[in-house]
């Protein structure tokens, strides 16, 4: 399925393929992954639930939501964050959501 890879050092956003949350978790580097909701489609940002205990490097924030540390993946959902489809924006709407901290 279609992801998006953000790197808040790099400030880039790039496509990766993900068949499972193994895959978002090797995509972030961490397993202890976690979700937000972003939108009313279903797609989700997948980030390390210790981030800012790690003190993960660089940071980002997704419309209004709470900010970010280290690498984030948004993804689509089916409801819940364990249940995966293509994400439903364009890597051009996500780009332009994002702030880098």
């Amino acid at each position: 399925m279609k992801a998006f890879r953000i790197d808040p050092v790099e400030k880039t956003v790039e496509e990766i393929e993900v068949h499972n949350t193994g895959d978002i978790a090797e995509a972030i580097g961490f397993d202890s992954i976690i979700s937000d909701e972003i939108g009313p489609n279903g797609d989700r940002l997948y980030l390390d639930e210790d981030c800012f205990i790690r003190g993960s490097e660089g940071r980002c924030q997704i419309d209004k939501i709470a900010p970010v540390a280290g690498f984030g993946v948004v993804a689509g959902s089916d409801g819940t964050e364990d249940e995966l489809k293509d994400v439903s924006q364009d890597i051009d709407a996500l780009i332009a959501r994002i702030a880098y901290l």
